[in-house]
């Protein structure tokens, strides 16, 4: 892994038990807002503790064939929550990729279709969510982390 390699994205991440998840989607989404809610998920015991990674902006890479995130430092340990604004809570510096959440998803579907639960990031390809605009992905991201 080197510098080059590095790419920056507008998302969030947490880090949930040892697998971060990856929360993409378009300004205004709701990636922070989801961050927010699965932390609080982890510390009510509803989901493995978690940790937040960075919101907005992040540095994808991969390392020894996975995708790793991690958060710039200009924004480490900041999430923005809507109605507050700016704060500052606990966070790590990174994590492997272990899901990828997709907001305002347009092929979000009642059933979707195999494919549409995967996606290539930095050339690998991982579990995906899509969610549809509208929905609330808490109840989507807690089901696939906690059943088979």
């Amino acid at each position: 892994m080197n510098s080059k390699d590095n790419a920056s994205v507008h998302a969030s991440a947490v880090l949930v038990g040892d697998r971060a998840v990856l929360i993409r989607g378009p300004s205004g989404s709701g990636k922070s807002w989801l961050a927010f809610a699965l932390i609080l998920a982890g510390r009510a015991g509803q989901i493995p503790a978690t940790t937040l990674i960075g919101d907005d902006r992040l540095i994808l890479s991969i390392n020894d064939g996975m995708v790793y995130a991690q958060g710039v430092p200009e924004l480490a340990g900041m999430i923005e929550i809507y109605g507050l604004g700016i704060r500052k809570c606990e966070f790590t510096r990174g994590g492997t990729v272990g899901l990828v959440v997709d907001l305002a998803a347009s092929d979000a579907e009642r059933l979707p279709p195999p494919k549409a639960m995967k996606t290539i990031v930095s050339g690998q390809e991982l579990p995906r969510i899509p969610v549809a605009s509208g929905h609330n992905p808490v109840p989507l991201v807690v089901g696939f982390l906690t059943t088979t």
